[in-house]
């Protein structure tokens, strides 16, 4: 133990630099609390929609609300009910199981709302498409509002989805 300590003193604290500064989330981290103060006046309420997806978009959900990205600082947080929400975001092709479901939680959301598709299967239906099990992309259920494709797209871009979303609204 002696010997560890010893040349922990002598080597010191041996960590890298912290990553360069990312622009694009700079920006978005100071346009997206003016957006949501502006059209909300309060912070805003996302309840997500898993409506038959890989969860790969899902763990890029989760990044946003970790400690890099933190959502919860910039006025945004997610809630159980669709009653208490102001934008849906919706992952995955809305299997046939799903389409009432997805329907319902639509309804519940209290006007106006908005919808945010997230990932090239919510946004187009994917590898799946439309078929016997599988309505397709989010639209052809409900009215969407902004899509951010990718496969899962990056928080930044989820990020930015929502920013867009927030401000075309009228």
């Amino acid at each position: 133990m002696y010997e560890l300590l010893k040349k922990v003193v002598k080597v010191g604290i041996v960590s890298e630099p912290a990553p360069p500064t990312d622009e694009a989330l700079r920006q978005i981290e100071q346009r997206l609390p003016v957006a949501i103060a502006r059209h909300f006046g309060r912070s805003l309420a996302i309840r997500h929609v898993d409506a038959g997806s890989c969860n790969g978009c899902e763990l890029e959900i989760h990044a946003c609300n970790g400690p890099y990205y933190n959502l919860e600082r910039l006025g945004i947080k997610f809630v159980a009910s669709p009653r208490h929400a102001d934008l849906l975001l919706v992952t995955g092709p809305v299997s046939r199981h799903m389409e009432e479901a997805l329907r319902r939680t639509y309804d519940a959301t209290p006007e106006p709302k908005l919808v945010v598709a997230i990932g090239d299967c919510g946004c187009t239906g994917g590898i799946f498409g439309e078929s016997y099990a599988s309505c397709g992309r989010v639209a052809n259920v409900i009215p969407v509002d902004v899509a951010v494709p990718g496969c899962p797209p990056t928080p930044v871009a989820i990020m930015q989805g929502i920013l867009t979303a927030i401000s075309s609204k009228r």
